[in-house]
């Protein structure tokens, strides 16, 4: 699905931190098709990767040291200086003050107060993901935290999502809304979660066959941590790359995808 701009309050591009940014931008394009250029040092080595012509997601060098690296989700949003004091306001933690990325557009970094971190997307010439719910692009981000009561009137105030309970057999599964059309979710954390794993924004991303997906991350380097398993949207799996970035497969069902 190709994308125009987006509307304000909806995710709208990936990026990954990564320790070794030429190693990571290998394994994905392995994995998923991805051709990555590099910007070159004005834009600090970051790799836009393309799938058909279109940008689906960046890799980056990773800016915290002592963690282990990540993928960001970025929301799109009008103002990003705006939307930053919203967070302030509404309880979160301001990691890095809106800045212009070389004409592309604003970012802003922060943490909900469950503390997942999350970042703001105010384009110029770069909208975001140019193709999405496609095999080997971005279709999904879940917020996975132990304090959903704390998120909900977070994501209300910064982003104006609407909280849409929806039963998963034993556990209460969250729609987030942009008026009646859902554009995220929320994951509550229980005891069969790892006790040290924080609060985070989970990415998925479309395969054609979640279990070849899955051995194919296998073969190159990266470990599978849920197998491949179904669940009412479709079959996913949720595995890490060679430098243990977590990310999700999945193949949506027929009515879902």
């Amino acid at each position: 699905m190709e994308m125009t701009p987006y509307e304000p309050g909806t995710p709208s591009w990936v990026d990954l931190g990564s320790p070794d940014p030429v190693a990571s931008a290998a394994f994905y394009s392995a994995l998923f098709g991805w051709d990555a250029m590099d910007g070159g040092p004005e834009a600090g080595g970051y790799r836009m990767c393309s799938l058909g012509g279109k940008p689906v997601a960046g890799i980056g060098a990773q800016q915290q040291t002592g963690m282990r690296p990540y993928w960001t989700t970025y929301v799109s949003v009008a103002d990003a200086a705006a939307t930053t004091e919203k967070v302030r306001k509404a309880g979160g933690k301001v990691f890095m003050e809106p800045m212009e990325v070389i004409g592309f557009g604003h970012m802003a970094v922060f943490a909900d107060p469950t503390g997942a971190a999350i970042s703001v997307w105010q384009p110029l010439r770069h909208i975001g993901a140019g193709l999405v719910n496609e095999p080997g692009t971005l279709c999904w981000n879940e917020l996975t935290t132990r304090e959903p009561d704390l998120a909900v009137p977070f994501y209300r105030d910064v982003f104006g999502w609407g909280a849409r309970p929806r039963q998963m057999g034993p556990v209460t599964y969250t729609e987030w809304t942009l008026g009646e059309k859902a554009v995220a979710s929320m994951m509550p954390m229980d005891g069969n979660w790892p006790a040290d794993l924080p609060s985070h924004w989970m990415v998925y991303f479309a395969v054609a066959d979640t279990d070849a997906a899955a051995a194919r991350v296998a073969e190159l380097g990266g470990t599978v941590h849920v197998p491949p398993s179904d669940i009412p949207p479709g079959r996913f799996a949720v595995v890490t790359d060679p430098h243990e970035a977590a990310f999700s497969l999945i193949t949506m069902n027929p009515q879902d995808g």
